[in-house]
């Protein structure tokens, strides 16, 4: 099993959802985040961040500052006895500001870019992995590479779940009500495919 891979949103997902992250003071984990990431460590996943960071495209921060929030990120969960095996993230957007980072990528989500980059350096099995996220585009990347995605409850959760889930084509593996959730159920799915 140590080919399966667990992807997982950043905002509102391993952190509170507050719009753009434009300062280190802003970046909070939410509860049970390092639980979640040691459980799975544990049942031997990868656990892998995949995130959207449209913010630099924009010129609200520099990407310096991205590089300051993952390293902040890292150092939290290791003093809890957890890490991420890798986090991979898209800087674009095609209506950016800052031209460096003004294009139409195959790495913005849900396109697939990002995890294939993953799948490449890890040697994954992603049909046999996981998307978890709290908006249907993590839903719609989970299906773009054929893995299995579970909505969350925490960040934008509970809005898609009342307002896109009843009409998007695409419907989630499971919808747990937070990342401690979905580790459960993504351990107890993953042994009964066995």
């Amino acid at each position: 099993m140590s080919n399966q891979a667990v992807f997982l949103d950043r905002d509102g997902t391993v952190n509170e959802e507050m719009g753009y992250i434009n300062h280190p003071d802003r970046f909070i984990i939410l509860p049970q985040v390092p639980e979640a990431i040691r459980l799975l460590k544990k049942n031997n996943f990868k656990v892998i961040l995949v995130s959207n960071q449209a913010g630099v495209a924009k010129g609200y921060f520099p990407i310096e500052l991205i590089e300051e929030i993952h390293q902040i990120l890292q150092e939290r969960l290791r003093k809890e006895d957890a890490t991420l095996d890798a986090i991979y993230y898209c800087p674009h957007h095609p209506q950016g500001s800052v031209s460096l980072y003004k294009k139409d990528c195959s790495c913005r989500k849900p396109k697939p870019g990002l995890i294939y980059k993953a799948q490449k350096d890890f040697n994954l099995a992603v049909n046999k992995s996981y998307v978890v996220g709290d908006r249907f585009k993590d839903i719609e990347l989970a299906h773009n590479v054929g893995a299995k995605g579970i909505l969350i409850l925490t960040g934008y959760g509970k809005g898609e779940l009342r307002y896109i889930a009843p009409n998007h084509p695409l419907k989630p593996h499971f919808i747990a009500q937070n990342l401690y959730q979905a580790a459960q159920w993504i351990i107890k799915d993953a042994y009964s495919d066995r």
